[in-house]
This record gives structure tokens, sequence and C-alpha cells, in this order.
């Protein structure tokens, strides 16, 4: 039933609206269309010559003139006033010499059509007031009864020029709501590829986040474990050893579950699958705060109480204090202390991020890479701010300003 629907050709209402409604400069076969109009107005003026006697039957000239006044209306859609032109030309002498004069009306009311539905109002105006004023002379110079006869005419004239401007009107109106249309099309397009743009931004964040600092984590632990085998290996203390190498499998199950959620999401969006909570995503929040800072041997100072963030504040907080123990454990120098602290504003609604080092190793921790550029980005998508530099008698302090309730991303 869907396939016959579906070839079934569209109505003739339909396919008549679709003509209306189009350009007449941009519609399809336009002088082939026009050349059988123009045929038949000219089978319709022949066929009103016997059938209306208001002048005498047309001789070889009237014939001809006759014949001038529908050839030009194949070309009526591409040169509309060049073709009233002509059809004014051939018609003022046919009914100066008294032949039928109702033969010609047809093609000369379908030519003043055309440029009343193509043309300015004011053009449109101007033609109609010629077209009338010069019919008006012919016909009364031709006698008074015909002269009579074109004056009570003349709304047929009128009628076939406001017909033509709501057909204009109407073609601009759709024209509008087509480009609306297609406009709005364009917009959510490229929407869609900020989002697309945005969201491959924000799995390279977290990826770079996963990575750099499990594997600074993973360096770290494992020099200190290279060292405790060879500077006194008579000595070798088993237990720093072992739980050196605990702390980097933890880093290891920790960064390849991350890892794991990540690409679950990603595979679940490459399925379409929108129905996913979103606060409920692979990044972790405060939660995992603790263990974090445990693994990078640092100091965690945080409310006993649940802070209650929305989800993307609390992943914020997580990549940006990330970033900051993987830059402290790279740059601060061995035997610095980093310092994570959480605090929400007195003032309410915000909460304060701040992890401090002493290490006084050249260089800071600013780094050459996307660190601090990527940790302000992170602020910035959860509405807050950002500012990293060296503290005053040494070392390096991130310090984050972070809103507790859930807003949009600063411009």
């Amino acid at each position: 039933m869907d396939q016959h629907e579906k070839s079934t050709p569209p109505r003739l209402g339909y396919r008549v609206l679709t003509a209306v409604s189009r350009d007449p400069l941009t519609a399809p076969h336009r002088l082939r269309n026009d050349a059988l109009i123009a045929a038949a107005t000219g089978a319709l003026a022949v066929a009103l010559v016997p059938a209306v006697r208001d002048g005498r039957a047309p001789d070889a000239l009237g014939w001809a003139l006759l014949a001038g006044s529908v050839v030009p209306l194949a070309w009526r859609r591409s040169r509309p006033l060049l073709v009233l032109f002509a059809v004014i030309a051939c018609i003022v002498p046919y009914h100066a010499l008294d032949n039928t004069h109702a033969a010609p009306v047809p093609g000369s009311l379908l030519a003043l059509y055309t440029v009343a539905s193509t043309a300015r109002p004011r053009h449109t105006f101007l033609v109609g007031t010629a077209v009338i004023g010069t019919t008006l002379t012919v016909m009364f110079g031709v006698g008074a009864h015909e002269g009579l006869e074109a004056l009570r005419t003349t709304g047929w004239i009128l009628a076939v020029l406001i017909f033509g401007v709501d057909v204009r009107v109407y073609r601009r109106y759709i024209a509008s709501v087509v480009e609306r249309a297609e406009r709005a099309e364009r917009t959510r397009e490229e929407e869609a590829a900020r989002r697309v743009a945005e969201e491959r931004l924000r799995i390279a964040r977290d990826l770079h986040d996963l990575l750099a600092h499990s594997i600074t984590v993973i360096g770290v632990r494992m020099s200190v474990a290279a060292h405790i085998l060879t500077v006194d290996p008579e000595r070798l203390d088993r237990d720093a050893v072992a739980a050196a190498l605990d702390e980097i499998a933890e880093t290891c199950r920790t960064a390849r579950g991350e890892l794991r959620a990540t690409l679950q999401v990603l595979r679940a969006n490459e399925d379409g699958d929108e129905d996913e909570d979103p606060s409920h995503g692979p990044l972790p929040g405060l939660d995992a705060l603790p263990a974090l800072v445990r693994a990078a041997g640092a100091e965690l100072a945080m409310p006993a109480t649940d802070i209650g963030v929305p989800p993307a504040t609390g992943a914020a907080v997580y990549r940006i204090v990330q970033e900051s123990l993987t830059n402290a454990v790279r740059h601060a120098g061995p035997g610095a202390n980093v310092t994570v602290t959480l605090a929400p504003d007195p003032a309410g609604g915000r909460l304060l991020v701040r992890v401090t080092d002493d290490g006084n190793a050249p260089g800071g921790t600013a780094g050459s890479g996307f660190g601090v550029p990527g940790m302000r980005e992170r602020a910035r998508s959860a509405g807050g701010t950002l500012s990293a530099g060296p503290r005053d008698g040494g070392g390096f302090e991130v310090a984050a300003d972070l809103p507790l309730t859930a807003r949009e991303a600063l411009a």
C-alpha cells in the first residue's frame, strides 16, 4: 500500500498550486510550456473570429496582425515587458482596422497578467495605466460605440492586473517561507556540527586527562620501585616495592575502568541511544577524589558532608584536580608536598577548589602542553573560572571558582 501511494502521481490541484507558486523565471521547460500556451491562445483567437461578430472579419493583414499578437507569447516569462509591447504593437493597428475585437483579447490579457505577476507593483500600475489609456484611445478612435464597449470591459483589465499582483505577492511569500525553512535547516545542521565538535573536544580532554594522569603516576611509582631496587639491594624494602607496585596496579585498573566507560558512552551515542541519563556518564565526580589524591600522594581537605554539586561541576572538579596533580607530580620536583582543598564559598552558590604545591623545580607546573588551557576550558564549560600561576615563596597554585548550581557555560 505504501509503495502504491508513493508511485501515485501528484493530484492536479497540487500540480497547479506548485506551478503558480514557482518563480516563473526558474520554472522548468518554460519555453516549451509557453509555446503550448501560445498555440492554445492562438486557437482560441481563431475560434472567436466567427463566434463573436463585433467587427469585420480580418483580411490578410488582420490575420497577420492577430498572429503577431500571439506568437510572442511563447517568450512571455523570459521577456514579459518586451512581449507585452510586441502584443500591443500588433493589436493597436488590428483594432484600428475594426477587425473582430474579441479575438486578440485572450492573448493581450495573458501578456498583461505575466507583467503584473513578475514586475514590481509600481511598474504594473504604470503599464496598466498605459494599456488602458491606449485601448480607450484606439477604440474611441474607431467609434463611440466601440469606445464605450472598451470602457465597459476595462474592469477585466483591472481584474487581471490585480490577480497578477496577488500571484506575485503569493510567490514572494512562498519564497520567503522556503528560505526560512532552508535557513532553519542550515542552522540545525550547523548546531549539530557544533555539538559534534564540542563532543569531540570533550572526549579529547577526557582521554588526555585520563591517560596523562595515569601514565604520569605509573612512571613516578615505577621510578620509586626502580630506585629502591637499585640503590641498596642488600637492604631491600619489600613492603615499599610492593606498595609501589600495588599503586601502579590500582592506577591501571582505574584508568582501564574509566576508559571502558568512555568507550561505552561513545558506542551508545553511535547506536543513537539518547535515553541515557547524562548525569551518570563516565566522568567521576567528587566521590572519586579521595582515591585520586591518595594515589598521587597528596593531601585532601574537603568538607565531610555532601556538598551537592551538579554532575558537570563534579566532573570539572575531578578533571581539574587530576590535571593539577599530574602537573605537580611531573614538574614540582621530588619531595614536594601537594594539597587539594575544596571549600564552599561562605557567600553561597560557589565551590572553591585549590591545588597547591611547594615544589621549587624550575619551570613551574605550567608546562608547554594543553594542561592549563584544558583546565580553563573545563572550568568554563561548567560556568566557572580558573587561574593558575606560581605562588609567592615558591611552588604553584591552581584555583578554580565553580558554581554549585547548574547554569549555562560562559560565552
